[in-house]
């Protein structure tokens, strides 16, 4: 069965189903919406239980001409990298459907942009075709902008502007790359084709790589975002609808640190590790200024788009540690930080629905009122500034373990950020949860509905599986993380006087390492 195929095009099958209904039948639309993206998470959950973790092979190939003449081909798989971040797509696409229950204008065109979103979100994480994976890093950046745009808040248009253009101007870059990259494998091979591990076979001269890590860098940082690309970001998260600030924090900014691990590093060994220092202060930066900002916030919402900044600097910071811990901690923390904010924004617009405010101000001594929405709120606040026990603690430990090792001053200045991350989410956490009422509109909120229960139920109880068992998310990684850094060190030996050469750089290229026996590639928990 082509599983890839399915579950990235049956949502765009959904579209053609909704498009032929009656714009009047809102609440069909809505149902037929859910129903799909629910089908195609359960068609991805085989994706880990069949997934072989013993192989860092792509698995779950199809591969079928396409443009033969330009060498295009409909070129896709998964391995160990990008498996997390396929099922957490599928798994947040319909908890964000369900949470657009209320939208009320346009039913059709945003359920539409929801399905098409999902698909061009799926198809990034599964392309083996570079070509191909421009067309839907591209294809996803439409709906987007329409969620934000038509269905934002008051600022909508100019938010929505600003999102394009930032994210355009880093497509440009990497399509001039992209480009280069196909015209360089012609020049070795003398075959024209964009299949991506082809390009891994590529030996580039540093100077080539300089330059052509420069171009992805500058799309994925921006995508991430990275201080100092990351001005586009509360605007949209703040002026987005709810569905839309979840999706774009728990999978749009994963394909910036995605494309990193995905290219930047195998493709450009010699230039990533060149750029550790530039890449690493920019990523402590962001924790730092995120955290910093995102304390003396008055709104929610836009305090929690800041914080995105600072999390997802940890996630920086763990792939330039180039080493499993720091690697694997970073693939953990897309996925925690998808789940954790994807779930702060959810509860920010449930309190938005019933306050019709999201001012820190207006609140206070909610607990009193609505004691279940109290709980998921605090096991989520907690979540997000990793708690033990809950999915954030696991990511951020791998990653500060894996700094250490690597650079320690650059982990002792990064921890900084957890002990302000603390500050900012307890003492909003206390704000609007404590104290007593001084509101006369918040006496009579209403405790969470069966629909907000389905949403947050399942967003828990992840939370809690990752941060109890995290090894069952780790184990699956450990064959693609290893044979990456293998990649990352093989073709130089030395830059900067920093040895490169991975401990499994002896190993057959063909040959799953027995991870097992290799005392670096453990992660036991």
């Amino acid at each position: 069965m082509p599983i890839l195929s399915l579950i990235a095009f049956l949502p765009i099958i959904g579209v053609f189903f909704i498009l032929s209904m009656d714009s009047r039948r809102a609440e069909l639309i809505r149902a037929t919406a859910l129903l799909v993206s629910i089908v195609v998470f359960f068609i991805s959950l085989p994706l880990y239980f069949a997934f072989d973790a013993r192989t860092y092979e792509m698995q779950f190939v199809e591969k079928l001409r396409w443009i033969p003449s330009f060498g295009i081909h409909y070129h896709v798989g998964i391995d160990g990298i990008s498996l997390f971040l396929i099922l957490l797509t599928t798994f947040i696409t319909p908890l964000a459907i369900l949470a657009s229950w209320h939208v009320a204008r346009n039913v059709r065109e945003y359920m539409v942009a929801m399905l098409v979103l999902e698909t061009g979100m799926i198809g990034v994480f599964i392309s083996l075709d570079v070509f191909l994976f421009y067309v839907f890093w591209e294809l996803m950046l439409i709906p987007m902008y329409l969620l934000i745009g038509v269905w934002g808040g008051p600022r909508r248009i100019y938010a929505a502007v600003k999102f394009f253009l930032y994210t355009m101007a880093g497509s440009v870059f990497m399509l001039l790359a992209i480009i280069a990259l196909y015209f360089l494998n012609y020049r070795a091979t003398g075959e024209y084709t964009f299949n991506l591990l082809e390009f891994y076979r590529l030996d580039l001269s540093f100077a080539v790589q300089f330059w052509l890590f420069l171009a992805f860098a500058f799309a994925f940082a921006i995508k991430v975002p990275m201080f100092p690309f990351h001005t586009w970001l509360p605007d949209a998260h703040v002026e987005a609808p709810t569905a839309g600030s979840v999706i774009l924090a728990g999978v749009l900014l994963k394909m910036g640190t995605y494309g990193f691990v995905r290219f930047c590093l195998p493709l450009f060994p010699e230039a990533s590790h060149a750029f550790i220092p530039v890449i690493s202060w920019m990523a402590i930066v962001g924790i730092i200024y995120g955290a910093l900002v995102s304390m003396v916030q008055d709104d929610l919402k836009k305090l929690v788009a800041y914080s995105s900044v600072s999390h997802l600097g940890f996630v920086m910071l763990g792939i330039f540690a180039f080493n499993i811990q720091g690697i694997e901690g970073g693939i953990t923390q897309m996925v925690n930080h998808g789940l954790s904010t994807g779930a702060l924004f959810l509860v920010v617009g449930m309190l938005y629905e019933r306050r019709h405010t999201r001012m820190i101000a207006d609140f206070g001594g909610l607990t009193k009122r609505i004691p279940v929405f109290a709980t998921f709120f605090m096991i989520v606040t907690l979540s997000s500034i990793g708690l033990p026990g809950l999915n954030g603690f696991v990511g951020e430990f791998l990653i500060l373990v894996g700094t250490f090792k690597s650079r320690m001053l650059y982990a002792s200045i990064a921890t900084s950020g957890i002990i302000l991350a603390a500050v900012y989410m307890l003492w909003m956490f206390q704000r609007v949860m404590f104290h007593e009422i001084t509101h006369e509109e918040n006496k009579t909120l209403p405790d969470m509905n069966k629909r907000e229960l389905a949403i947050l139920i399942p967003i828990i109880m992840i939370i809690f599986w990752i941060g109890i068992y995290p090894n069952s998310f780790l184990r699956k990684m450990d064959a693609s993380v290893n044979h990456l850094l293998k990649k990352a060190g093989e073709k130089t030996d030395m830059v900067s006087g920093v040895q490169k050469q991975s401990n499994l750089g002896q190993l057959p290229k063909n040959v799953a390492p027995k991870i097992d026996i290799i005392p670096e590639a453990k992660t036991e928990w």
